[in-house]
């Protein structure tokens, strides 16, 4: 998948407000405000997208994987193979906690079925990067062009986006074939009109960022696409995205919220770690004060 097609997937309204401008696209083009300075810089981006498309200055790059697994309470079990009796990787997760309440506490583990009922599932994951913007926008400083340096990183990052959205439409429709007959146009892509949710790890359902740890052994993707991760699970190139799939028709998106000192012991437990390490991972969904806390 390269550029020229990847800008029929671009969401431009996070770009617009990435420059802070107000505004939903294309509406924001004739804003009355904003319009004519968003105007501009979206004449300014087609003008980067047109030669980095010419030039081949950008690089995006894929790996996605459909894994054998099935969940064991508020975790996935993904597996070497379709027999599914040997383990490979625990995708561990945390359950919503909601006290006297007629809603249901969810986890990303109920979007797939459990092991031992008979119905052999999957796991969907992750990584797409757009490389080639970093080195780009240091030759754009060099030429004191700080404009054109901050330009070409907030596509890389549009770009990027895109690929994830480019995937996981082939995903649904070509390698895991559950959705063969979707026809939505970008819009209702951006609006989510599809079956199956991309949580991230560290975001509001899995918001352990150390489980991209898992994600990337899982892909191989340091290898296979050159995206890395540091020590603090930020990924590099920074135009790069990752995650899950699910495909449950009842998978949808939702926040863990605030934990409590049960579950955050019994997420110690599955992760290995001592309870320190873990309130230090959780720390802004913890519903309590640790006791070492300063």
């Amino acid at each position: 998948v390269g550029v020229r097609e990847l800008r029929a997937y671009i969401d431009w309204t996070p770009f617009f407000q990435a420059w802070e401008l107000a505004g939903k696209y294309p509406a924001i083009l004739a804003d009355p405000v904003v319009g004519v300075e968003a105007g501009k810089l979206f004449a300014d981006a087609q003008i980067m997208l047109d030669r980095v498309e010419g030039e081949r200055l950008l690089q995006p790059r894929a790996v996605v994987g459909l894994l054998p697994a099935a969940s064991v309470g508020d975790d996935v079990h993904v597996y070497t193979d379709e027999s599914r009796t040997e383990v490979r990787a625990v995708v561990h997760g945390l359950r919503q906690q909601f006290a006297k309440d007629a809603r249901e506490s969810l986890a990303l583990s109920d979007f797939v079925a459990p092991a031992g009922s008979g119905h052999p599932d999957w796991l969907g994951a992750f990584a797409v990067t757009v490389s080639g913007a970093e080195e780009l926008a240091t030759s754009f400083e060099a030429e004191h062009d700080d404009y054109r340096a901050i330009l070409v990183k907030a596509l890389a990052d549009r770009l990027a986006e895109a690929l994830a959205e480019r995937a996981h439409e082939m995903v649904r429709q070509e390698i895991w074939g559950y959705a063969p007959n979707e026809a939505l146009d970008n819009d209702a892509l951006i609006g989510e009109a599809y079956r199956g949710i991309r949580p991230a790890p560290g975001y509001p359902a899995c918001p352990d960022h150390t489980e991209k740890f898992t994600l990337f052994d899982l892909l191989d993707a340091e290898r296979r696409i050159g995206v890395r991760l540091t020590e603090s699970c930020a990924m590099y190139p920074t135009a790069s995205v990752s995650g899950w799939y699910f495909a449950h028709p009842s998978s949808r998106y939702f926040g863990v919220g605030r934990v409590g000192r049960d579950q955050v012991e019994d997420y110690a437990r599955r992760k290995g770690w001592n309870l320190a390490e873990t309130e230090r991972w959780l720390g802004p969904n913890l519903g309590y004060e640790p006791e070492d806390a300063a």
